[in-house]
């Protein structure tokens, strides 16, 4: 990989829970996604995360190629976000973003709005234009979600119901949803799918679960449900 490309990135997520999709950083990448592939786990129970294929062949917003990776450094107990140097071996990787959330228990990283993916500076220059927000940047997928006692962002007229549920969750007062998750007590991915306003929550156990709607503006607004 050049060094060019290694000025911003892009996360995103998907529907499986062994991979994540990320998508931001649009003063240096084009808007696409960028797609994470679980690899395996290291020494320490941790997902390791690749962009496929490796092989120098995935574009990156007309700078070339990139190849990016999402690990665990437990030397320094964070989990980071890495290009590779050009070879494809992540031998000497370039470190874009970090990320010590403190919820390190896991096996898989946070996403952009657990704990905070900091933008290396001295690799990017600061053309990511700061840290990885929900407001900036999607990243979903095998990620930790928000814990249970984050602020939520306002609701105004937006509404889930009923709540409990058993069947069928119904959201109103929202015409620009582009995704829908569901996230476990844990911050776990438990369902990721394309917005719309009635989604099935038959097969969940009983439990509180948090439902996550990200916006076409890359807007987060967020909802605890009981499933009964």
């Amino acid at each position: 990989m050049k060094y060019l490309y290694l000025l911003c990135l892009v996360f995103t997520g998907s529907a499986s829970a062994q991979t994540i999709t990320f998508n931001g950083c649009h003063n240096l990448f084009e808007n696409q996604n960028f797609i994470f592939n679980k690899t395996g786990v290291d020494a320490f129970n941790k997902n390791i995360y690749m962009t496929t294929p490796i092989n120098d062949q995935q574009p990156c917003g007309g700078l070339g190629n990139c190849e990016f990776k999402i690990q665990w450094n437990n030397a320094l107990t964070r989990w980071e976000f890495l290009g590779d140097e050009g070879n494809g071996t992540f031998t000497t990787p370039f470190l874009i973003y970090y990320n010590a959330t403190g919820n390190n228990s896991l096996s898989i990283p946070p996403g952009n709005n657990a704990g905070t993916w900091i933008e290396n500076t001295s690799i990017t220059n600061g053309q990511c234009s700061g840290n990885l927000t929900p407001g900036n940047s999607i990243m979903t997928g095998d990620v930790q979600g928000p814990a249970l006692g984050i602020q939520e962002i306002s609701k105004d007229k937006i509404q889930i119901f009923p709540n409990p549920v058993s069947d069928f969750i119904q959201v109103s007062g929202i015409s620009e949803g582009q995704i829908i998750q569901i996230y476990n007590i844990d911050g776990r991915l438990i369902k990721s799918e394309i917005f719309a306003p009635k989604v099935n929550v038959s097969q969940l156990t009983p439990g509180v679960y948090i439902l996550k709607i990200t916006t076409k503006a890359f807007n987060s607004l967020e909802f605890k449900f009981v499933k009964k």
